[in-house]
């Protein structure tokens, strides 16, 4: 969570920094989980719904596109599938697994969202 998303739940719940609470127990309280990992779902329910779509599916066809040329000098940025392949790892899934779409999306929800 950065620091004007905290600073929103702490104005809402109404404790300040000078209170000395920690940001994970008002978090808790709240029933709110980091952004990160919202958006984490949310990355891993997309690449789901791609990969369950027909194979000549726009979205899939530039899953595996190739771009000719050079890159730049410098270190790569970080792509797309780069982070949909190390989400799973934190939760334990199988990229594989997103056939099924109901068991994806229960394998992919964080407890913050309604089932």
């Amino acid at each position: 969570m950065n620091v004007t998303e905290m600073k929103l739940l702490r104005w809402s719940c109404g404790v300040t920094k000078l209170d000395r609470i920690r940001s994970e127990r008002i978090r808790g309280t709240v029933k709110v989980t980091e952004m990160s990992k919202n958006i984490h779902d949310r990355r891993l329910q997309w690449y789901g719904h791609v990969m369950r779509r027909s194979e000549n599916y726009v979205g899939k066809r530039v899953m595996t596109l190739q771009v000719e040329g050079t890159r730049g000098r410098g270190r790569p940025k970080r792509r797309w599938m780069e982070s949909v392949k190390e989400d799973p790892r934190e939760k334990g899934l199988v990229v594989d697994e997103f056939e099924d779409r109901e068991e994806w999306c229960w394998f992919v929800k964080n407890a913050d969202r309604p089932v």
